[in-house]
Order: C-alpha cells, then sequence, then structure tokens
C-alpha cells in the first residue's frame, strides 16, 4: 500500500545502503537461498548515507565502461561535425532523462512520497503490471547482452596482448592473428566461479577493482590518441567521416555508429539503484540531478577526449576498437597494461550486469518452489587460503548454464561495434527516453496536449526514429559481418 511518506523516516530511523544495489531482488535472494549469509533487510534497518560526491562517484563507474573504446570509430563514421555533435546531443538526452528518471524515484510525491528502489518497481506503481512486464524483459534483455558484450571484449583485449607482443618481437608487418574463441571459453570459466559469488554485499572489492580500471583504461585511450596527434603532425579526417564501398553502406555504418555512442552514454538501467544509496535530506532527486549534470560533463570529457583524438590520430582507418584495433603499436607494454585494465574490468563488470538476473530467476523459483531442498539447501567448502564458502547446487547449475548461454552466443557472434550499437539502439529509447517520460507525465499530471505534454512527445518520437534507425544499421552491420566471416 502507497503511504505519502516513508514510515521509517517518520520514526526516525534512517537507511543505509552501504554499496550500489542493482536490484532489490538480491537481497531476498541472499534471505531464501543462503540463510547463512549476512543480508540486510533494505526496507528497516539499513541507514542510507551517499552523498553527492558518492553518487557521482556510481554515476561515472556505471557509465565509462567497454563502450568508450568505439567512440572513435563512431566519429569516424559520423565526420567531424556529425560526431562531436552525436556526443553533445546523447549527453543533453541522457541529462533529460535523467531528470525526469529521478523524479520518479518517489511516488507519489517525488520529495515525500513512498520510495520506488528500481526501475521495474517505478514502473509497477506508476505505470502498471503490464508496463512493469515490459520493462523488465527489456532490462533483463540488455542485462544478457551486455554480458555477451562483454565476452566479446575481453577476448579482444586478451588477443590483443599475443598480438602487440608479436609485433614488438617481429615486426608490424607480421602475421600475428590469434583465435578467439579460446579466450572467450577461458573468461567463460572464469564468470562460472565468480557467479558463485552469493550477491552484491560480496562484491565490494570486484566493484572497486572495476571502477578503477575503467578509468584507467580511459585515460590511455585519451592520452595515446593525442600523443599519435602530435607525432603526426596533423589533424586526421573530415567533416563528411570516413568513405564507404557505397551510399546504402555508408548509412548503415552511420545508424550503427549512433548506436555505438547511444549504447555509451544511458545508466537507466542503474540509475534508481543507484539513487536509492542517497540520505533522504536534502531531497533525493535534487541531489540526482546535480549529481547527474556533473558525472555527464566528466563523462563527456573523457568520451570527446577518446573520440575525437582517436579519429584525428586515425582518420579513415580509425580502428573499431582504440585499443585493440593496432593503430597503436607502441609503447607495446602501455597497449599490454590498457588491455589488462579492460579485462578486470570486464571480470567485475559482467557479474554486474549478470547478479540482477540471477537474483531474479532464483527469487522467482524459491517461491513457486517453497519447499525445494535442492533450491534452499547449500553446502560448506573449505578451499585453501580462501574463506570457507557456501556451495548451493541449484545456484552452481543455473548460473553456471546461464554463464555457457552468453559465452555460446558471444562465439557465434563475435562482433564488437555491431553489439554495441544494437545494445545501444534497444536500451536508448524504450528505457531511457519512453518509461521516464511516460512515467513523469503519470507522475507529475502533466495535461494532454498542453504545452509540456507536447515537447515530451516529440523529445520521446525523435528519440524513437533515432534508436529505430540505429537498430537498423547494429543488425544489418551484424548480418554483413557474420556473412563476411563465413566467406
Amino acid at each position: 500500500m502507497m503511504r505519502g511518506a516513508d514510515h521509517y523516516e517518520e520514526e526516525g530511523i534512517e537507511e543505509e545502503t552501504p554499496m550500489l544495489q542493482l536490484s532489490s531482488f538480491n537481497h531476498t535472494v541472499g534471505r531464501e537461498l543462503l540463510p547463512q549469509v549476512s543480508a540486510i533487510d533494505d526496507h528497516k534497518n539499513t541507514v542510507r548515507t551517499g552523498t553527492l560526491w558518492s553518487t557521482i562517484a556510481h554515476i561515472i563507474t556505471a557509465v565509462i565502461g567497454s563502450g568508450v573504446l568505439s567512440l572513435a570509430w563512431s566519429v569516424s563514421q559520423l565526420g567531424w561535425i556529425g560526431g562531436p555533435v552525436a556526443l553533445f546531443f546523447f549527453a543533453m538526452v541522457t541529462y533529460v532523462s535523467s531528470s525526469l528518471l529521478a523524479d520518479c524515484y518517489r511516488s507519489p510525491d517525488p520529495v515525500i512520497g513512498t520510495r520506488n528502489r528500481n526501475f521495474a518497481d517505478a514502473v509497477r506503481v506508476i505505470l502498471g503490471e503490464k508496463q512493469a512486464f515490459l520493462c523488465g524483459s527489456l532490462q533483463f534483455l540488455n542485462f544478457y547482452g551486455t554480458g555477451v558484450a562483454y565476452v566479446v571484449t575481453t577476448a579482444t583485449c586478451m588477443s590483443a596482448i599475443q598480438r602487440s607482443n608479436c609485433y614488438h618481437n617481429q615486426g608490424h608487418e607480421a602475421s600475428c592473428e590469434y583465435d578467439g574463441n579460446l579466450h572467450m571459453l577461458l573468461f567463460g570459466i572464469v564468470q562460472i566461479v565468480m557467479s558463485q559469488i552469493p550477491d552484491f554485499h560480496s562484491m565490494m572489492w570486484v566493484s572497486i577493482i572495476a571502477a578503477i580500471m575503467s578509468f584507467c583504461y580511459s585515460s590511455i585511450g585519451f592520452g595515446l590518441g593525442i600523443a599519435k596527434v602530435i607525432e603526426n603532425g596533423k589533424i586526421d579526417g573530415s567533416v563528411y567521416g570516413a568513405s564507404a564501398v557505397s551510399a546504402p553502406v555508408k548509412l548503415w555504418l552511420t545508424f550503427q555508429a549512433l548506436g555505438d555512442v547511444a549504447f555509451a552514454y544511458p545508466y537507466s538501467l542503474v540509475f534508481l539503484e543507484i539513487q536509492d544509496t542517497l540520505k533522504s535530506t536534502p531531497p533525493e532527486n535534487k541531489v540526482m540531478k546535480k549529481a547527474s549534470v556533473i558525472a555527464i560533463l566528466v563523462t563527456t570529457f573523457f568520451y570527446l577526449g577518446c573520440g575525437c583524438f582517436g579519429y584525428a590520430a586515425f582518420g579513415d582507418n580509425t580502428p573499431g576498437n582504440l585499443l585493440t584495433g593496432f593503430g597503436f603499436y607502441e609503447p607495446y607494454w602501455l597497449i599490454d597494461f590498457a588491455n589488462a585494465c579492460i579485462i578486470l574490468h570486464l571480470i567485475g563488470g559482467y557479474q554486474l550486469y549478470c547478479q540482477p538476473v540471477y537474483a531474479n530467476a532464483e527469487r522467482w523459483l524459491t517461491e513457486k518452489f517453497p519447499d525445494s531442498i535442492f533450491l534452499k539447501n547449500s553446502h560448506g567448502l573449505k578451499l585453501p587460503f580462501l574463506p570457507d564458502f557456501q556451495l548451493n547446487l541449484f545456484r552452481l547449475c543455473f548460473r553456471t548454464l546461464y554463464v555457457v548461454s552468453t559465452t555460446g552466443i558471444a562465439l557465434v557472434f563475435p562482433y564488437f561495434n555491431e553489439i554495441l550499437g544494437l545494445l545501444g539502439a534497444l536500451n536508448l529509447w524504450p528505457l531511457a527516453i519512453y518509461f521516464p517520460v511516460e512515467m513523469y507525465i503519470v507522475q507529475r499530471k502533466v495535461e494532454p496536449w498542453s504545452r509540456k505534454w507536447v515537447v515530451l512527445q516529440i523529445f520521446s518520437s525523435f528519440l524513437m526514429v533515432v534508436s529505430v534507425v540505429a537498430l537498423i544499421g547494429s543488425v544489418a552491420g551484424l548480418i554483413e559481418a557474420k556473412i563476411s566471416k563465413i566467406e
């Protein structure tokens, strides 16, 4: 039942979320499947201590990821006018989306209403059960797709380290090609082990390391781009971007580039979970909006640096992945280090996007079969040099199958830019635009055909068109890449 204000705050009980939560399901599953694990009742007993600066850090961690590596290629397809304009445009879109979504954290009132602790909950409360089902389905499709993308990216980085050493030892003209399939399988094995981590309470150091790594490789990509431009003594590229064999191909590549930029920016998947870490004073929506502005400015600085300097350095020959496409050969040890940073980031990042899927499935099955011994029973294991570990057989089987499935899809479609563009298109309009706009209209009781309503609908419709063309371009690129590989 909805209440006008948070009951526990009225009683003077503060709540704390000790770290970023991607889904409230994690707590439920942790308690049901692993009663011996210290789980926290997030509704009554925890105290939120999140501040403006901790929120900025969470947002930057969520936004800066492997997508930054494709931005130089995206700028090369869009050109010197279209590339920077697209980066600024999606930055603005992300800010508008985040401002709308920030007001949906509490309902019916954005300041004193009842908390909606994750995206699907907010949609369920404000728009209804059917819309929440659609939102949840799209969320988990993006979670799954991001897992596939991380398998592909990690394998590419592992191969890049081998190639970097090969080029250094044998020269830049040497044939240094390595099959990425083995690397994908190795990454899958690592993730099978990592997936036995019960929930986010046990992942704190994994998340911290992943965040540090994302800043490291983004900074290296930025710096290498600047160094290459200085070495060349000129700025490559053109207003129209890289040439293509035909007009239709150029159009598909342009659409795909928009999808890649769209993948790099929005963080709606985890937006409300980040907001749920904030203290209630000052109001969470105001702090979240301010944090979004600062974080998006910082992110845009890195994106412009990597995207524009990467294009300036390589022009039409800009690689699809700035650090693995071998525009840079030396210093080889720095390239190796950057790719190692990406690998470490993606090992943790994979879990970041898989844990909500695990939690949801396990919660549903536990509720469906409450007396199942297979679901509930855990077995203690003592491993050398590690703390005691509780192994749940169902968790082992289900999560292993999930990792195997994402690895299998990655083996069939090992295409970095195309997958990022596809995910960006799927995420952009429905999750970053449509649901925030519709929830804001209902929450604020915006009158149909009023000026604000018309502006919001035009904004949503335009982004829907952008999302559709990005989806078309990415699907076309994925099909073309698959056909080319077969041939």
